[in-house]
Formats: C-alpha cells, structure tokens, sequence
C-alpha cells in the first residue's frame, strides 16, 4: 500500500512540475532512443538480410572439382584430381532431383577473360562465359531485367544464344535495347535473349554482372577439344536441412565418384550459407558496439537526471520539513523521491522506446530497399529494465540527501 501511495504522490509531483519532468523525460528519452535505434536498426538490416539470402542463393551448395595447390612438399607435387566429367555432373544431378523435391543445375565456365564486341563496341577481356542449363538463374540468384531466360529449345538444339549480365549490357549497349541484338565473342555470333538485373557482390566487385550465360551443350561444343570441369549447383528445400541435404550430397558424389571408404572427398563442396553465418557474427559484434554506444548515452542522461532531482531536493526542502514534522520517516521520504525518479524514467523510456523503433527502421529502410517493419521486443524489455536501473542509480542520491534533511531547518527554508 505504501508503494502504491508513493507512486500516487509521485505522480502529483509530476504533475505540479510539469515542464521539468517533461525536459527530465525527453534526456530519458534521447538515452534510450539512441539504445533502441541502433539495435532496432541492426535488427532490421539483419532481418532483411536474411530475407534476401534466398534469393541470393543462401539455401544453395555447389560440388567442384577439387584443386590443390601444386607447389611441391617433401619433394612430390600434391596429388591432382581427375576433373568432374559431363557423365558424372549429369548422374549426380539426376539422383539428387530423385531423391529430394529440390532443383540442381549444371553448369561450366568456358571462358574466364573474354573480349565481346558488338560492332565497333568491345568490353574489357573480363568476362566470363558460362554454359548453363535453364535451373541457373533461379538457383543462383538471378533475375531477368529483360527478355527472356534459356529455355528447352535453346538448350535440346544447342542454339546461338545468350543471356548477358548487366555491366556487360551496359557497356555494348548504352542506349540501346540489347534483345535479339547479335554480338561476337570467341570466334562466335549469338544472338541476346535476355539481359540480368544487377546482383552486385558483398566484396565490392561486379563478377556476378560480368558473365554471359550460353546452352551448356553450346559450350561444350564452344570449347572444342579442350575439357571442361562441370559444376553442380543444387538447392535445399529448407534452409533449416541445409546440414543434412548437404551430407546426402557428398555420399551421392562420393559414389559417382568412386571414391575409396576412409579417403577424403576428390571434390569440394561450397554452400553459401557460409555467407549468411559471417554476416550474422559481424551483426554480433554490431550489436555489441551498440549497445556500449546506448549505454554511454544513457549514462550521460543518468547525470543529467541525478542533477534535475538534486535541484528538486532544494526547491521542496520546506516541503520534505512539512512531511517529516507530520511523522514521516526517512525511509518514507527515500522511497518517495526514489519511485518519482523511477516514474519519470518509465516514462522517459516509453517515449525512447516509441521513436527508437520508428529512428531503427527509418536506418534500415534507407539501407536496405526491401527491408520490413521490426519490433525488437527483447530489446524493448532490456530497455524498460535499463530505464528502471537509471531511475534508481538517479534518484538514491537525491533520495537519501531528502531523507537526512533536518525538519526544524528545512521548516525554516524560504
């Protein structure tokens, strides 16, 4: 009953100080804004993140040829893997699209730093020639900008065309509609069915955007004598299987393979999941210097709010005298001031917590285009305890200087 009565007479000394708890609540506020936007703005940006991971091929593995380096150790050059033949790639991604309600596809790099010319328009020889099967672009992240993908025609009757990445569209085709358009590359005409929406890359450079996509019976037949080493690119059907779908694959390969039971696995596989992990421990660390940096700022409000009660103490000395010439005991006195300092942080932070979450996701829309609304309720209790922890950091001070005031001299105080 007492602390329901302290809250009660907290509240009415808000109310007859209104400006000054009102400025007292927005330093309150501004602490915990800054907590919560920050943390509310990583959460976003994560969440966003991850959403995205799909299409970017996050729930994707890819099986490559094996390659070790070939400097010599101890005297012998390191041991060379046979490449993964056409047969092979084929068998795998047959088995696996059997055995699970997933999509694989194959694919190989025919050229890896090709000039294409388009009349007198000619790119950098930086450009990579894919053979691909139409299961590439869904299960790798691709969409198309314009005109079309490879389809069943192209590939069954090994047609001359292609689909281009758009830094390449860009630069043969400035201000030009590129489809249906012949250009030139490795002694070759081909006609442009499709151009790619821009992918971009988290390393900064544009790899994703500088290839041409080609039938992969084409590409065989581009490369001529020379042998190809096939990828596999499959998807999961669930993110959350990625471990299992992952080691299921390795057996189906190992077995393709024929590679011998106790010897390591003539092939590596790539999952791009690894991706999503690195960014979840950089948001970690994100996290972390959020929170120090909203702790600080809090900080920096608890002094400001222990500075506003200590001047309340001296404003209502002659009232503090008034209450205790009534019977009132210090620790009455201390839980008084101590519960309307923790009131006004409550309040204070309710404010804070309201703009942080709109200042958060504000910061996380403007980074990230298709990023959605987030309420970070964990964040949002941690808040509400913070405030209370400043409240009373705040007011035990002030509460304890209130509580040892001598009555006869605070009556005496004008």
């Amino acid at each position: 009953m007492i602390i329901r009565e302290n809250i009660e007479e907290g509240l009415r000394s808000i109310q007859s100080n209104l400006l000054r708890t009102v400025l007292t609540a927005m330093i309150i506020a501004i602490g915990i804004t800054s907590l919560v936007g920050i943390l509310t703005a990583i959460e976003g940006i994560q969440a966003s993140v991850n959403s995205s991971f799909a299409d970017l091929g996050a729930n994707t593995f890819t099986i490559r040829n094996r390659v070790d380096d070939d400097f010599r150790s101890g005297g012998r050059r390191s041991k060379q893997y046979p490449s993964i033949t056409f047969r092979q790639a084929v068998a795998f991604a047959e088995k696996f699209k059997a055995s699970y309600t997933a999509t694989a596809s194959l694919s190989a790099e025919i050229g890896g730093a090709v000039q294409v010319n388009y009349l007198s328009k000619k790119t950098n020889p930086n450009t990579n020639v894919v053979g691909s099967d139409d299961q590439y672009l869904g299960i790798n992240g691709y969409k198309i900008d314009l005109g079309r993908n490879l389809d069943k025609n192209d590939l069954e009757n090994s047609l001359n065309v292609v689909v281009l990445g758009q830094e390449v569209a860009r630069k043969l085709f400035e201000r030009l509609n590129p489809i249906n358009r012949e250009i030139t590359f490795m002694g070759g005409k081909y006609k442009v069915v499709g151009v790619l929406q821009k992918k971009g890359s988290l390393g900064g450079n544009n790899d994703a955007d500088r290839i041409l996509l080609i039938p992969l019976e084409n590409g065989r037949g581009l490369a001529a004598n020379r042998a190809l080493t096939y990828n596999v690119t499959a998807s999961a059907p669930n993110i959350s299987d990625g471990d299992f779908i992952v080691e299921e694959a390795r057996g189906i390969m190992r077995r393709i393979r024929n590679d011998a039971l106790g010897k390591e696995d003539s092939f590596t596989i790539d999952r791009a999941d690894a991706m999503a992990k690195d960014f979840e421990e950089i948001s970690s660390y994100l996290r972390i210097g959020g929170f120090g940096i909203g702790i600080i700022t809090l900080l920096g409000a608890s002094i400001a709010l222990m500075n506003i009660m200590l001047v309340s103490v001296t404003e209502r000395t002659r009232e503090i005298g008034i209450r205790k010439s009534l019977g009132a005991t210090p620790r009455v006195i201390r839980v008084q001031f101590l519960i309307e300092a923790i009131v006004v942080c409550i309040i204070g932070g309710i404010g804070g917590l309201i703009l942080g979450i709109i200042v958060g996701n504000v910061i996380s829309g403007s980074i990230s285009t298709n990023s959605s609304f987030v309420i970070p309720w964990l964040w949002m209790a941690m808040g509400i305890a913070v405030c209370v922890l400043v409240g009373v950091l705040s007011g035990i001070y002030p509460a304890i200087k209130a509580s040892r005031l001598d009555p006869i001299e605070a009556l005496r105080y004008e």
